[in-house]
């Protein structure tokens, strides 16, 4: 349950487990993503798993592919995956950081209430 605008600072081992369960969240997240990522460049572009488990993380982690696609359907998958990754990114940086710039505005708000 988030802080309530004129309530306490949540405790620190309460923020931790908060914390904790949103990284978690995203670490599953990933889970999926490279999942999807795996079977797609196993079946659609025709590498081994090994192989796909490796492209798909080098893209997810922002690295480039490391094999070169072969077939118009691997390609397309290629690039879409490619951009899914890079929103992708973005949206498990929202996740994770979001904890963390809460209990930062809500201190900034406690302190402002606090000096009036």
């Amino acid at each position: 349950m988030p802080d309530h605008k004129h309530g306490k600072l949540a405790p620190l081992p309460e923020f931790v487990r908060r914390l904790l369960r949103y990284l978690s969240i995203s670490a599953m997240l990933v889970g999926v993503a490279l999942g999807i990522g795996t079977a797609g460049y196993h079946w659609l572009g025709d590498l081994e798993w090994i192989d796909a488990l490796l492209n798909a993380s080098m893209i997810l982690g922002g690295m480039g592919p490391v094999d070169r696609m072969s077939s118009t359907s691997g390609k397309l998958f290629a690039t879409g995956y490619a951009l899914f990754s890079g929103l992708f990114f973005m949206v498990l940086m929202g996740i994770t950081m979001a904890p963390i710039l809460h209990r930062l505005l809500h201190k900034f708000h406690l302190d402002d209430t606090r000096s009036e």
